[in-house]
């Protein structure tokens, strides 16, 4: 095994134990960690496999591999993207929300407390 190849399996293992700290503090959430566990995964999978990357960018038909690299990198990044959109907009609803219930429910004190007097 070459040096970079080791190098990478500990760095690679030793991220993936960070993100289990994480999670298990509570400063990570599982739905994003799940990304993060498998991005880190793909990256073992290639650091023991050193021909991976060349066998999937013929099993996909591209000529350089360092092309799949990227192309996947982009594809992914903008499903999460995606998904941090919606979960953006969905917080977005529910502060709306919470907002107008805070106001209504001030109006009310203020009328009870009118009334009181």
């Amino acid at each position: 095994m070459a040096r970079i190849q080791i190098l990478a399996i500990i760095v690679s293992l030793l991220f993936l134990a960070y993100i289990s700290y994480l999670i298990i503090k509570g400063k990570l959430r599982e739905e994003y960690a799940i990304t993060w566990i498998i991005c880190t995964v793909v990256l073992i999978v290639f650091s023991f496999w050193r021909n991976g990357l060349e066998v999937m960018s013929h099993l996909f038909g591209v000529y350089e591999a360092p092309n799949l690299v990227f192309t996947a990198a982009i594809f992914v990044i903008l499903i999460y993207l995606l998904h941090l959109s919606v979960v953006n907009s969905k917080l977005h609803t529910n502060n709306k929300k919470l907002a107008q219930e805070i106001a209504l429910l001030k109006e009310k004190i203020d009328t009870l407390t009118k009334d009181k007097k």
